[in-house]
């Protein structure tokens, strides 16, 4: 028998309802503080709307931030200081830089300047690959990039017209690197934020743009081009891959709106210069102390200067994602509300927590990968794990840094279906003689790219990242 949508969707809201009910019982779960169980029926709610419902995130997360507010778990203080944290900031003025580069048009140009030079299928696929990790440090989140991204694909499919597979295995191409090399900064996704937040709300320590660099840059070359060469192999054939690619700058200007060729411009000079100076900033902040907020911020104010700007500070503040701010800012406050009111203690103290750190690890990493099935916002993915993960990292010896890194970067693995991810639904439904991906092809490169996604994840947290200064035990932390 088939299980219709709206009986699917009855039945994840009874399950909620039944555990509510449950909670609410005073002789049921002996040590939950009455805090702690408004918190859960909460999170269980919001939970249950982000997966079965189709109302908007943005208002269940704002829905439960309310009612933590108004049942006195938390603060309104708190709940409106969450929007005022810097890395919301960080994200707000990210955007007005990424708006200023969009207009110029110099992504177009970076994009031809390195397509250009490749002569093989395999050349082409690594250099895209190259030039869209380049990407995460100059536009935030991934729908961002994704949509920056599409009109370059757009004139790669105009001129391999002809080649129908190898257009089809980039249309694939681009949002799996998008999501994939996301991890490489702390702007990359939302879900970074509401990780360093978390992080810093129950542990005290606060990841900067330089150190998620340090541990995010590698393992998001490694996994994108992992990832570049699982999408060439599960999407072509030997032929598509053995004839020669001639792609030049002319064929890509023909099919771009702004010139690709030729001398920079007044404006993308300009923005070329600010775009340098800001990511040089960001990436040596141990050297002058300045907040990566700040700096940023100082950049978006040139960027939309009258005089040195090349965009509109109204123009560019309506590309900036109100939603998903607001989002973040209501779940930060939901991780607050689990971290003080001991529902996050109570909900991993039942759990078999005297595994292996490598065990532990695995697990956290297998169920981060899995989750877009169940939870298709990244964003709403890390606020539901990463408290949990970070109190049961905690209490079985692990460092919490560690396993929330683990958990974050292994969430950014959402192929599976197209509606799994943004990028990938803008990618499956492209304009009309344009071909694209089916849900078949999708569903073979994640069966063969999420296992190994997920063990290249552990690897980094096991083996790579204790190197540079997050340990895998809590107690052989510095």
């Amino acid at each position: 028998m088939t299980v219709t949508p709206s009986l699917g969707r009855a039945a994840w809201l009874g399950g909620a309802l039944g555990v509510c009910a449950l909670l609410a019982l005073p002789d049921r779960f002996p040590g939950l503080g009455g805090e702690a169980r408004l918190t859960l029926a909460v999170f269980v709610l919001a939970t249950v709307a982000w997966i079965a419902t189709p109302v908007d995130d943005t208002f269940v997360a704002l829905g439960a931030g309310l009612a933590l507010t108004a049942t006195g778990v938390i603060s309104s203080e708190t709940l409106f200081a969450t929007l005022g944290d810097e890395t919301i900031w960080l994200l707000i003025c990210a955007f007005v830089l990424a708006a200023a580069v969009t207009r110029t048009g110099l992504a177009g140009r970076a994009a031809a300047f390195l397509v250009s030079g490749a002569r093989t299928v395999r050349q082409l696929v690594h250099l895209t690959t190259a030039a869209l990790v380049v990407t995460s440090f100059a536009v935030p989140a991934t729908s961002g990039r994704a949509a920056l991204a599409l009109p370059v694909f757009l004139a790669l499919a105009e001129v391999l017209a002809e080649r129908r597979r190898l257009v089809v295995m980039l249309a694939l191409l681009f949002p799996t690197v998008v999501l994939l090399s996301a991890v490489a900064t702390l702007i990359g996704a939302g879900a970074h934020l509401i990780t360093v937040h978390v992080l810093w709300e129950h542990t005290g320590q606060r990841l900067g743009f330089v150190q998620w660099l340090l541990l995010g840059l590698p393992l998001a070359v490694v996994s994108s081009h992992l990832a570049a060469e699982t999408v060439l192999l599960t999407t072509t054939t030997r032929d598509d891959r053995r004839g020669p690619v001639r792609i030049t700058p002319a064929d890509l200007e023909a099919h771009s709106p702004t010139p690709v060729t030729g001398p920079l411009s007044t404006a993308e000079a300009r923005c070329a210069l600010l775009l340098a100076t800001v990511v040089v900033l960001w990436c040596s902040e141990p050297l002058h102390r300045v907040p990566p907020a700040v700096v940023a911020l100082i950049g978006a104010v040139v960027a939309a200067s009258p005089a040195l700007g090349t965009v509109r500070l109204k123009d560019a503040l309506r590309t900036v994602p109100w939603p998903l701010l607001l989002f973040m800012a209501a779940t930060m406050a939901m991780g607050v509300a689990l971290a003080d009111s001991g529902a996050a203690a109570w909900l991993v103290s039942g759990l078999p927590l005297r595994a292996a750190p490598w065990l532990f690890l695995t697990v956290v990493v297998v169920v981060s990968t899995a989750a877009h099935l169940v939870l298709q916002s990244r964003s709403a993915r890390s606020s539901v794990l990463v408290p949990l993960v970070v109190v049961a990292a905690a209490a079985a010896g692990v460092n919490p840094v560690a396993a929330a890194l683990a958990s974050t970067a292994a969430a950014g693995f959402c192929h599976t279906l197209p509606a799994s991810a943004k990028p990938v639904a803008l990618f499956s439904d492209l304009p009309d003689g344009v071909p694209t991906f089916t849900p078949r092809d999708l569903l073979r490169l994640s069966a063969v790219l999420a296992p190994l996604t997920a063990g290249l994840v552990l690897l980094f947290a096991l083996t790579v990242w204790p190197s540079l200064g997050v340990p895998v035990l809590l107690e052989t932390q510095p």
